[in-house]
C-alpha cells in the first residue's frame, strides 16, 4: 500500500472512529521559551512542615524522608524546568495558643521561576517542622504565585488533614478550577489516615489531578519525583533557529540534527541537504497546534504535505501527506520521509537522473489545509539524517514477530514524557507503571541493539466514573528511531478497565538493516537500531466531568539477542542525526551557482540519543451522540 494511500486509510478509519480525537500531546522544550507558552508547565511544591512531621520514619523522620524526596525530584528535574517551593507550619509550634498564627504561616521559599537547583536544595535543608496545617491557605497563595495563564501545576504532599479549616482546601481546589484556571493540584499522602486520604483525594480530582498514597519515607522518595515530573509535561518545539525559503534556489542548507522554523498558512518552504553517493536521506517535519476551545470539528482539520526535489529543482515525484483532526487539542502533525534516490545510480542527466546519485536535495513542506482559529504562523521542526550507504547489509530480513511474555508484579513507578526527547526510558522487560489525565499522550522509549526486538502490552485501570463525562478514546502506538509509526491500536474508554492490543501483543521482529527491503510492510520501519518509542493516549473525554486519572500498566518484553550490525562505508561518528557532535550547528545559506558539497554535522551534544519529536495523525467527525458511541467501540489494528 502507498504511504498516500496509507494516509488516506488513516484519515477515514479516524472519521469512523466517532467524536473524540486521540490528541497528540504539545513539542518537547530546550530552546527558545517564550513567557506566553511555557516550554514546561511552571509547578509548586508545597511541603508539610506541621509538627506531626517529626514523627519517626525508617529514613529518620518523616521530614528528613519528604526533604531527600524532594531534593531526589529537583536534581533530576529538566534544566528549563520552572519550580518553586511552599511550606507551611515552620514558625510556630502546634499548640492551641499558636492556632492563629499557626494557621496563617504559609511561606514561599521560592517562587516557580527556571530551576534553581541550589536555591532550592538550600531552602529544603533549612526548614524546620513544627506548626499547623493551613493546607487550603497554602493551596491559595501557591496558585497566587504561579503565572496566571497557560498550563500550571501543584504538587502537594502532606501526612494529614487540614487543621486551620476554613478555608476548606477542597472547597479552594474546587474555586480555582472554576474561575477557568489551566491549574491541576496532585496530591500525595504520607502515612495518612483514612479521613486526610479522602481530603487529599478530592483537592485532585476537584482539578483532574492525581492522588498517591506514600506509607513511609522509602515510598514517599519513589512516589514524589514521579508525580512532580507528571506535573511538568507541557512542551513546546525546539531545534537550531533555520529560515527556510519560497524557493529551492535560496534554500539553506541543513546538516544532520534538528532545526527550529515557522510556517504560514498555506506556505511553501523549502530546505536542502547535501547527500553523499549511496547514502539514504532522512526528513521531517513537525507542526504543533495550539489548544483551543470551541472549534467545530468540520473546522479543525490540518494537512501538511512534502515534496523533494533534485538538481536544478528537478520534481523527484515524492508526495507525501499527513492529516489531522481535532487539531484544537494541541496535536503535533508530521509528516516524513525516508528519501533513498542518493542510492541509485545516476547515468546522465535527463529529469529522472537529477534525483539520483549524490547532490543536492530539496525538501519543500507546505500547511496545506488550515483548521480554524490557529495563528497565521506557527513554529515548525524539522529533522535532517544522513546514513551512508553499506558494504555488509549483515542478517537478512526475518518475519516472526517477538513473542510477548506478560509480565508479573505491582510493577515499577515510571513517568512518562509529552515527547521523544524527554520519554520516559524503559530499561528492560518488565511491569511498568503510570497514571495519566485525561487529554494526555506519553512516551516511554526502549533502547532496541541490532538482533532485538520488543513486545507489549497496556492495561488502562478502571477510575469508578461512568457516563459521556468519563467516556473517551484510548490509543497506543510503536514508533521507530526516526519517528515513523510501526503500529498502533485503540479503542474506547468507559471508566472499566481496558487493553491495548485487545488481542495480541504489539511487536517489532528482530531489528536488521535488510528489514527495510521485507516483504511485510510493516517490518520496513524496524531497520535501525537505537530507542524505539512507545506512546500512551488517553483522550479528553466526550463531556466535562470529574476528569479522574486513569492508571496505566504497561507490560514490555525485549529480547536480549543481540546481532552484529550492519558495516557502513564510511564513518558516522558524529551520528546519522548529528547527534554525537561536539561542535555548533550553522545552516549555511544556498550560494547561486556553487557546487554542492556533503553536509558535515555539528551539532550540540545532547543527553538523548536523538533530539528528535513526537508525530501523531488524529481524525474524527461528528455524526451526532449514537455515531459518537458506535464509533468509539470501534477498535482497529494495522497489524495482522
Amino acid at each position: 500500500m502507498s504511504r498516500i494511500t496509507r494516509s488516506f486509510t488513516r484519515l477515514t478509519a479516524g472519521a469512523a472512529a466517532g467524536l473524540i480525537g486521540l490528541a497528540v500531546a504539545a513539542l518537547p522544550a530546550q530552546a527558545q521559551q517564550s513567557p506566553d507558552n511555557p516550554q514546561y508547565a511552571p509547578t509548586m511544591l508545597i511541603l508539610d512542615a506541621s509538627g506531626s512531621m517529626q514523627r519517626p520514619d525508617p529514613a529518620g523522620t518523616m521530614m528528613d524522608a519528604a526533604k531527600t524526596a524532594v531534593r531526589n525530584f529537583v536534581g533530576s528535574a529538566p534544566a528549563e524546568s520552572k519550580v518553586g517551593l511552599t511550606v507551611y507550619g515552620t514558625s510556630t509550634g502546634n499548640t492551641e495558643a499558636e492556632k492563629a498564627s499557626g494557621c496563617r504561616d504559609v511561606r514561599v521559599l521560592h517562587k516557580p521561576e527556571t530551576l534553581d537547583r541550589t536555591a532550592l536544595t538550600s531552602a529544603v535543608d533549612g526548614i524546620k517542622a513544627s506548626g499547623w496545617t493551613p493546607m487550603g491557605t497554602a493551596l491559595r497563595q501557591a496558585a497566587e504565585t504561579l503565572p496566571k495563564s497557560g498550563p500550571r501545576s501543584i504538587v502537594l504532599v502532606s501526612d494529614g488533614d487540614d487543621t486551620c479549616s476554613p478555608p476548606d482546601p477542597c472547597e479552594v481546589a474546587r474555586e480555582l478550577k472554576k474561575q477557568g484556571l489551566d491549574l491541576i493540584v496532585h496530591t500525595i499522602g504520607f502515612a495518612v489516615d483514612a479521613k486526610a486520604r479522602a481530603q487529599l483525594t478530592c483537592m485532585a480530582q476537584a482539578t483532574g489531578g492525581t492522588y498517591s498514597d506514600a506509607a513511609d519515607g522509602p515510598a514517599l522518595e519513589r512516589t514524589l519525583p514521579r508525580i512532580s515530573s507528571a506535573a511538568l509535561r507541557n512542551y513546546k518545539a525546539v531545534g537550531i533557529p533555520i529560515t527556510g525559503a519560497p524557493t529551492y534556489a535560496a534554500a539553506p542548507v541543513a546538516a544532520p540534527g534538528q532545526y527550529l522554523d515557522t510556517i504560514g498558512q498555506q506556505e511553501k518552504r523549502y530546505w536542502a541537504v547535501d547527500v553523499p553517493a549511496g547514502a539514504t536521506t532522512y526528513f521531517s517535519g513537525t507542526l504543533s497546534f495550539p489548544r483551543l476551545r470551541d472549534i467545530s470539528p468540520t473546522d479543525d482539520l490540518n494537512v501538511l504535505q512534502m515534496r523533494v526535489y533534485g538538481a536544478d529543482g528537478e520534481d523527484c515525484n515524492v508526495f507525501e501527506f499527513e492529516s489531522s483532526t481535532k487539531s484544537s487539542d494541541g496535536v503535533a502533525l508530521t509528516v516524513a520521509k525516508a528519501f533513498d534516490g542518493a542510492t541509485k545510480e545516476r547515468k546522465g542527466n535527463s529529469g529522472s537522473d537529477k534525483c539520483k546519485g549524490g547532490g543536492r536535495y530539496y525538501f519543500q513542506l507546505t500547511w496545506e489545509k488550515v483548521s480554524a482559529g490557529v495563528p497565521e504562523r506557527l513554529p515548525i521542526e524539522l529533522i535532517v539524517g544522513i546514513e551512508p550507504a553499506v558494504t555488509d547489509a549483515g542478517p537478512v530480513a526475518v518475519a516472526p514477530p517477538t513473542t510477548f511474555v506478560e509480565a508479573s508484579g505491582a510493577g515499577t513507578p515510571v513517568s512518562g514524557g509529552s515527547s521523544f526527547t524527554v520519554a520516559g526510558t524503559l530499561p528492560g522487560s518488565g511491569r511498568y507503571t503510570d497514571a495519566l489525565q485525561p487529554g494526555e499522550f506519553v512516551f516511554y522509549r526502549v533502547r532496541l541493539d541490532w538482533g532485538q526486538g520488543l513486545a507489549y502490552r497496556v492495561r488502562f485501570g478502571a477510575n469508578g466514573v461512568r457516563g459521556l463525562d468519563n467516556l473517551s478514546n484510548i490509543r497506543t502506538t510503536l514508533y521507530s528511531p526516526i519517528r515513523e509509526e510501526i503500529d498502533s491500536d485503540f479503542s474506547s474508554y468507559t471508566g472499566t478497565e481496558g487493553v491495548l492490543p485487545t488481542n495480541k501483543a504489539i511487536a517489532t521482529v528482530p531489528i536488521r538493516y535488510n528489514n527495510r527491503k521485507a516483504d511485510q510492510l510493516e517490518s520496513r520501519r524496524e531497520a535501525v537500531a537505537g530507542w524505539y518509542y512507545i506512546a500512551v493516549k488517553l483522550g479528553s473525554t466526550f463531556e466535562q466531568g470529574e476528569n479522574r486519572p486513569v492508571s496505566v500498566q504497561l507490560d514490555l518484553t525485549d529480547t536480549d539477542t543481540k546481532e552484529n550490525g550492519p558495516q557502513y562505508a564510511s564513518t558516522i561518528g558524529e551520528g546519522v542525526f548529528g547527534e554525537n557532535s561536539t561542535g555548533v550547528k550553522t545552516p549555511t545559506s544556498r550560494t547561486p551557482g556553487a557546487a554542492p558539497a556533503v553536509a558535515e554535522s555539528r551539532a550540540s551534544e545532547s543527553d538523548s540519543p536523538t533530539g528528535w519529536i513526537m508525530t501523531g495523525v488524529i481524525c474524527v467527525v461528528i455524526i451526532g451522540v449514537a455515531g459518537v458511541l458506535i464509533g468509539l467501540l470501534v477498535t482497529r489494528r494495522r497489524r495482522g
